[in-house]
């Protein structure tokens, strides 16, 4: 028991000084003869406080030349260490005292658990099955993967065990097995991290990557379940192999059997939309370490109840969601680094003396990487995937992480590798993961899939063509805000309209992307209920145009900072001419903003930047109350006209709309005083489109109205398009302008949003209480190869 003092006496003698006493936290007082960082508690809280702002500091200077995250925290357990600060006199001995390392220990363990644990949750198995991920490449390359380097370092074993040429000491022999068998792993979530890391989680590439690596990281463990057990009967199969193995299926059996009924009541008692109950974390927590416990008196490797337990509980929401939310912050953030930090701090670089098995760990290691390289690249491609994608997706699946350092810190503890060996494995740790993120940033180029496409817009999409339009929804208002402009689009025989919806939905609780296409029956737990009525609401639009409009729908699950991948890819594969995105700014009734979302405003930013085709962006104010008017059941529609490939978009979009029975449209065109600053194709391109509008205004439609307004700078633009406000519904305008144009100078200076351009901001801004609403274009961006 600790006395007052916060003394934890050890051992068993009841009569022990204070030279046997742990001191856990400082009495106090200025005149005590201890200082504090004699206590544990203080000194602990210094150490992890040092290790965080040093990793942190590295980290915010290394990411500019793109290395990852773990690169920085095994330099700062190396400038700890012996090689670095570890020779400054008394600085081992007071800040990170021998006795000391057994609280870093068990914390960094128990983070890592909890990490095992995490990624069991995030992983769903079922996923390979399924036709987006359980494709053959993907089955190819998973399983190829894991066979070809296990077949491979079995040899390399038997080499050095028996044949001279190779032959290693045999006390050299654990060290040559273990760093064979964590150099052959296909680890998922450090695969999944480097993804992240390279904002390719929602690409070909990355799909690809993610379904590849789950099969490999599954079937890589139970071969090592497998080689364990036979290791455990010295490699024969015996008794003690056979009731090791007896073992593992029960544990298995108890796991799946007990935990899933379990999670699948939980789910059934919380509400929806709501998180699980703090009692049920907190009885999963404890599962969590009790597993722990089962599994090693079980003879199998503690990892595995962790791992099985996040298995068999469903990922995304409302269990697999909170239970991220929960621990990941402190055991993937704080925790499970720290053990990454302090396995560095046992590296000494100045200390290397046999340099005969240095060279051999070197080998190992470049062989073991060949290998797995190799069994990636190969079955690539044989299945057609291009060769710079193939090289990139080896280089990812080669990648290591702090499941390789998990395996050196515990082979580190268990004596199996000397001082000199977890240095050179660490080593390469470091030398591998910043040489895979640095060879694929160099490979692998998402958005040049969307290069050489011309004409993908409205503009050039013939009259008598199928309009094809990709719509993008977060939330119920944003399909009501869209339907009002598709109805106004002239879905018709001739030129009937193609709607693809997508629903997006926030990844949580799972490591893998989801794109699920609604046509093929696949479903999703994720915000199901949101989505559904996204789809119902679509069903509803096919039926009232049916035969002249087609709704296909998709639900995208993904983190937000990688949706605009799923809009990109979708349009791309749909041949879509035009997306629709909503604004990340949302009004009530009484024009109150209630929601501004950052995350949605990077998308749409990220959209506009690599779209394979036009884009618009819907400002919604549809629910601010309407006045009653005599024309409340016309569309006015107006077209702000300034000049240039965006503004002549909006336009072809805008006479498209007037064919529609009930749609009013007027143009409305700035003409400043000096004509002076046009580029002269550019005003040759409108003055054709003008004057083809003008003529179906006067002879054939009379439900298109050409106006010129003359402005001297760009404050009379703006006191102008602010009284368009009371006039119309729909307010459409095209985003980029030429700089130097008169009707738009000093609009820039006081532009919020750079992603509307100058007069879509001022149409955008809190201070308009009116229902109208606005729609920002884009015509495509063509790129040369």
């Amino acid at each position: 028991m600790a006395d007052l003092h916060g003394k934890l006496p050890v051992g068993p003698s009841k009569n022990c000084t204070v030279e046997d006493k742990i001191y856990i936290h400082s009495a106090g007082g200025i005149w005590s003869d201890r200082t504090f960082l004699s206590h544990a508690l203080p000194r602990l809280q210094l150490q992890l406080a040092i290790i965080f702002l040093l990793t942190q500091s590295l980290h915010l200077l290394l990411r500019r030349f793109h290395l990852p995250r773990i690169c920085s925290e095994i330099l700062a357990g190396i400038i700890l260490g012996p090689t670095v600060l570890g020779n400054v006199p008394n600085f081992r001995n007071t800040l990170f005292p021998q006795e000391g390392d057994i609280f870093i220990d068990i914390l960094s363990k128990i983070g890592y658990i909890f990490f095992i644990f995490l990624t069991g949750v995030k992983m769903d198995p079922r996923i390979v099955l399924t036709a987006s991920a359980g494709t053959l490449t993907a089955w190819t390359v998973g399983v190829l993967a894991p066979l070809i380097p296990f077949a491979g370092g079995s040899a390399i074993i038997l080499l050095c065990k028996w044949i001279p040429k190779f032959k290693v000491h045999r006390y050299h022999i654990p060290a040559v097995r273990s760093i064979i068998s964590s150099n052959i792993l296909f680890p998922f979530p450090v695969i999944a991290s480097l993804l992240v890391d390279l904002n390719i989680m929602n690409s070909e590439l990355g799909r690809l990557t993610l379904a590849s690596a789950l099969i490999s990281d599954l079937i890589s463990n139970f071969m090592a379940t497998i080689a364990a057990n036979l290791k455990m009967g010295s490699g024969y199969w015996d008794g003690i192999t056979a009731s090791s193995i007896v073992l593992l299926v029960g544990w298995c059996i108890l796991i799946v059997g007990s935990a899933e009924p379990f999670a699948h009541w939980i789910i059934k008692r919380t509400p929806e939309g709501k998180g699980i109950n703090r009692v049920y974390t907190v009885i999963i927590s404890g599962a969590v370490l009790l597993a722990v416990i089962f599994t090693d008196n079980a003879g199998i490797n503690f990892l595995y109840g962790p791992f099985l337990l996040g298995l068999a509980l469903p990922d995304g929401p409302p269990l697999g969601s909170t239970l991220v939310e929960k621990f990941e912050t402190i055991a993937c953030g704080l925790f499970t680094p720290l053990m990454v930090t302090y396995c560095s701090m046992k590296v000494n670089l100045m200390e290397i003396y046999d340099l005969e098995w240095i060279w051999r760990v070197w080998a190992l290691v470049a062989v073991c990487l060949a290998m797995k390289f190799s069994a990636v690249l190969f079955p690539a491609l044989v299945c057609k995937v291009p060769i710079k994608d193939a090289l990139a997706l080896s280089f990812i699946m080669c990648t290591q992480g702090v499941v390789q350092m998990a395996f050196y810190f515990t082979f580190s503890i268990a004596q199996i590798f000397s001082g000199e060996t977890l240095t050179m494995v660490t080593s390469s740790v470091f030398l591998i993961a910043a040489g895979t993120q640095l060879s694929v940033k160099s490979l692998y180029d998402y958005s040049r899939i969307y290069t050489g496409y011309h004409k993908r817009d409205i503009q050039h999409t013939s009259h008598n063509a199928e309009l094809r339009v990709l719509s993008c929804a977060h939330r119920l208002d944003d399909v009501f805000a869209v339907r009002r402009i598709l109805e106004a689009s002239f879905p018709n025989k001739e030129s009937p309209l193609s709607v693809y919806a997508l629903s997006l939905v926030e990844l949580v609780g799972r490591a893998s992307p989801l794109l699920i296409d609604h046509q093929l029956g696949q479903k999703t737990s994720s915000g199901g209920s949101r989505s559904q009525k996204i789809i119902e609401v679509f069903h509803s639009f096919q039926q009232l145009y049916s035969g002249l409009v087609s709704v296909n729908l998709f639900t995208a699950v993904s983190l937000p900072r990688f949706m605009h991948h799923d809009i990109c890819s979708l349009a791309f594969d749909k041949l879509a001419s035009f997306i629709i995105l909503p604004f990340h700014k949302k009004w009530n009734s009484q024009g109150k903003l209630i929601l501004d979302s950052s995350s949605l405003r990077i998308m749409n930013c990220n959209v506009c930047d690599m779209a394979p085709c036009s884009v618009g962006i819907l400002v919604d104010r549809h629910k601010i109350k309407r006045r009653m008017t005599p024309f409340a059941s016309m569309y006015n529609v107006a077209v702000i006209f300034v000049g240039g490939a965006d503004d002549r978009e909006a336009l072809a979009y805008g006479k498209r709309m007037a064919r529609t029975p009930g749609v009013y449209l007027t143009v409305i065109r700035f003409v400043a005083w000096d004509m002076g600053g046009e580029n002269q194709w550019d005003a040759v391109l409108d003055a054709e489109m003008l004057k083809d509008t003008r003529m179906r205004g006067t002879h054939y439609q009379v439900n298109i109205v050409y106006k010129e307004e003359r402005v001297k700078d760009g404050a009379e633009t703006a006191l102008k398009v602010h009284a368009m406000v009371e006039k119309f519904d729909l307010i459409m305008v095209g985003r980029r302008h030429r700089v130097e144009l008169p009707q738009l100078s000093g609009l820039d200076e006081w532009n919020e949003l750079p992603e509307l351009g100058p007069i879509g901001d001022i149409l955008a801004a809190s201070d308009i209480n009116r229902p109208v609403s606005v729609l920002v274009v884009q015509q495509q961006i063509v790129r040369k190869r």
